[in-house]
């Protein structure tokens, strides 16, 4: 059987989702979005306690059960400290260097709700007053957050509501060009959310009943190492993670392929799935890699950490320049798509 995949609708949704800010710890809004789509096609989902989110459809067979994950939270920061001149400090969230998001506009979120703009410099930025603009470093010291407000002191930022531990995010400045690239922040992992949820969507308008029961886990800490850890039910064989594949120096990824990961940080992932994974691609055409990432977990290497005993994958769309200025391309949402379509409709491998 084809899949037809509506990537205009993959996009749509991923321009929604990039756009609710959600890094770790503070995902709450993204959730409920989600919750809210899930409802609105019917389809039945429950909370975990972590903050999490189960979306479960029912299989022919309910003796076995697949689970697939995407995480939906993101690299961010909190407020570490306010200075004296009404300047933040931050403290990152997440694995990312500080060199890729000077310049970034953020959003400061308080305790009690409200949100402030502002951007995130170097307090050397001005060539005009440092000598040493161009090569200090980049580093939580010398970074920091210049509220959108007329603040000159710290005081001044506390009257805003403002104090240490509040969340930062980054605007994700989504675009779409018309050779197919999407950049955006947040790609990782937003886009397998979307890819995802669409395909949730199709199965439930198309009223196509799966071999298994299939659980698709919207983890909501991946990127601080424990997001897809739990909540794994006794029956699950399978568990396959979507997450981005990475591009670079070394790598065989591009940004318009499905990737299949065979080792990352965390060792091999399972032969027999991942050959499975390579079958059905080539049966069905689809432009894919198989790569290795050296400085990479993901959610089922975390479900392994925790002692379950389940067979674990992972692939995703390629995604360049990760935890940076990211970018994919739609071809690469369009294999991911079809591979995952085709996974969870096939037999298991074991």
């Amino acid at each position: 059987m084809s899949y037809n995949v509506k990537a205009n609708e993959v996009v749509d949704l991923i321009e929604q989702l990039v756009n609710i800010p959600s890094p770790s710890g503070n995902t709450e809004k993204v959730i409920t979005f989600i919750e809210k789509f899930c409802k609105e096609i019917s389809v039945k989902s429950s909370r975990n306690r972590k903050g999490g989110l189960v979306i479960t459809l029912d299989g022919q067979d309910e003796t076995k059960h697949r689970m697939l994950t995407a995480h939906v939270d993101t690299l961010g920061a909190m407020v570490k400290e306010i200075k004296k001149n009404g300047r933040l400090k931050m403290t990152n969230i997440g694995g990312f260097r500080w060199n890729a998001v000077e310049g970034e506009y953020c959003q400061i979120e308080t305790c009690d709700g409200r949100t402030y703009s502002g951007t995130i410099l170097m307090k050397q930025a001005s060539v005009h007053v440092y000598k040493n603009a161009g090569t200090a470093e980049r580093d939580e010291n010398n970074i920091e957050v210049r509220i959108d407000e007329k603040v000159k002191t710290d005081e001044d930022v506390k009257k805003l509501g403002i104090s240490v531990g509040d969340f930062v995010s980054f605007a994700p400045r989504f675009e779409t060009s018309e050779s197919g690239f999407i950049k955006s922040r947040h790609l990782d992992d937003k886009a397998s959310v979307a890819i995802l949820l669409q395909i949730i969507k199709e199965m439930k308008q198309n009223d196509i009943k799966l071999p298994y029961t299939t659980h698709f886990l919207i983890s909501n800490n991946e990127e601080i190492g424990y997001g897809g850890n739990s909540n794994i039910s006794s029956e699950t064989i399978e568990y396959l993670a979507v997450d981005m594949g990475a591009i670079g120096q070394g790598q065989t990824t591009t940004e318009y392929c499905v990737s299949i990961c065979a080792k990352d940080s965390s060792g091999p992932y399972n032969l027999e799935l991942r050959k499975k994974l390579v079958q059905l691609a080539k049966e069905h055409k689809l432009d894919y890699e198989v790569d290795i990432y050296p400085y990479y977990g993901s959610d089922a290497s975390a479900a392994i950490r925790s002692g379950n005993d389940i067979v674990h994958g992972l692939i995703g769309p390629g995604i360049a320049e990760s935890h940076s200025h990211e970018r994919t391309h739609i071809s690469s949402l369009t294999n991911t798509s079809t591979l995952i379509y085709h996974y969870i409709t096939s037999p298991m491998v074991k």
